[in-house]
C-alpha cells in the first residue's frame, strides 16, 4: 500500500467513514479575502496575505490526510479588472510567496504545477513560478496546482488551438479527437479531475474554474471566508462529500472516489 492510501485509511478512521468515501482530488475556489479584511477594518491586501497563509496550511493538511492533488483558484483572468493597486499588491504577494513556500514543498515532497497562461504575468512572478516548478519537479507526493492567470474558457480555447495545430501538421487526425485527447491538451493534463470542489464565502457560482474537469465533481459551499478556513473546515467538507452518492450517470453506484 502506498503512503497516499495509508494516510487515506487513517483519515477515514479518524472521521468515522470508509476510505472509499474520502476524495483523492480536491479543488478550491478561495473566496472572501477582501470581505475578511473589511470586517476587521484592514486593507484588502492584508486579507490576501492571510489567505496565502491559509492556502499553505490547507495544502499541508491535504498532504497529511493523503490527498493526491489540490487545485487552488488563486487569480483569474477576470481579476485583472480589479483596482491597479490591489492587482500590484497581489502580484508582489505571489512573487514572494512562491519563494517562501519552497522549503515546505520540498520538505513535504509536494510538486507544484501551474494552471493558466504565463503570458501576461509580471516577469518577477513568472520567474519565481518557473523556479518553484523546476525545483519541485521531481517530487513524488501531492500535486499542488496553482491556478494563476487562469480562465476555464481560455483553457479550452488554448487546448482547441493546440489540437488544431496538430491536425494541420498531420500528427493528429480529426477522428482521433475524443475526450481523452482534449483532456491531454488542458492545463490539468498531469492531474485527475476533482472529486470535490469547495467554494468559500457562500458564493454559488463556479467563476469560470475548471469548466471541463468538474463535470462530475461534488460541490461543497461554505459560508466560511477563506482566511478563516481551517483543517476542521476541510474535514467538514470531506464528511459532506462522504455522504454523497456519486452515480456518474448510473444508478445506485454508491460513494466512490477516484484514484
Amino acid at each position: 500500500m502506498d503512503s497516499f492510501e495509508e494516510r487515506i485509511r487513517a483519515t477515514a478512521e479518524r472521521l468515522g467513514i470508509e476510505p472509499e468515501q474520502v476524495p483523492r482530488h480536491i479543488a478550491v475556489i478561495m473566496d472572501g479575502n477582501g470581505r475578511w479584511a473589511k470586517k476587521k477594518g484592514l486593507p484588502r491586501y492584508e486579507g490576501h496575505w492571510e489567505g496565502a497563509r491559509t492556502a499553505k496550511a490547507v495544502a499541508m493538511h491535504c498532504v497529511e490526510i493523503g490527498i493526491r492533488s489540490l487545485a487552488l483558484y488563486s487569480f483569474s483572468m477576470e481579476n485583472w479588472k480589479r483596482p491597479r493597486d490591489e492587482v500590484n499588491a497581489l502580484m508582489h504577494l505571489y512573487s514572494e510567496y512562491l519563494v517562501y513556500i519552497r522549503p515546505t514543498l520540498m520538505k513535504e515532497n509536494v510538486k507544484l504545477i501551474h494552471l493558466g497562461r504565463m503570458a501576461g504575468l509580471p516577469d518577477a512572478v513568472r520567474d519565481e513560478l518557473n523556479n518553484t516548478m523546476a525545483i519541485t519537479a521531481d517530487n513524488t507526493g501531492m500535486v499542488l496546482a496553482l491556478a494563476l492567470n487562469y480562465g476555464g474558457r481560455a483553457e479550452i480555447v488554448d487546448a482547441t488551438q493546440a489540437i488544431a495545430r496538430e491536425c494541420r501538421q498531420g500528427t493528429l487526425e480529426p477522428e482521433q479527437i475524443d475526450e481523452t485527447c482534449i483532456s491531454r491538451h488542458l492545463y490539468t493534463r498531469d492531474v485527475a479531475d476533482p472529486d470535490l470542489l469547495i467554494r468559500t464565502a457562500s458564493e454559488m457560482r463556479i467563476s469560470n474554474f475548471l469548466l471541463w474537469q468538474i463535470s462530475y465533481s461534488e460541490f461543497h459551499v461554505t459560508p466560511v471566508l477563506w482566511p478563516d478556513f481551517k483543517a476542521e473546515s476541510l474535514d467538514e467538507a470531506i464528511l459532506a462529500y462522504a455522504h454523497r452518492e456519486r452515480r456518474f450517470g448510473a444508478i445506485n453506484v454508491g460513494p466512490q472516489a477516484s484514484e
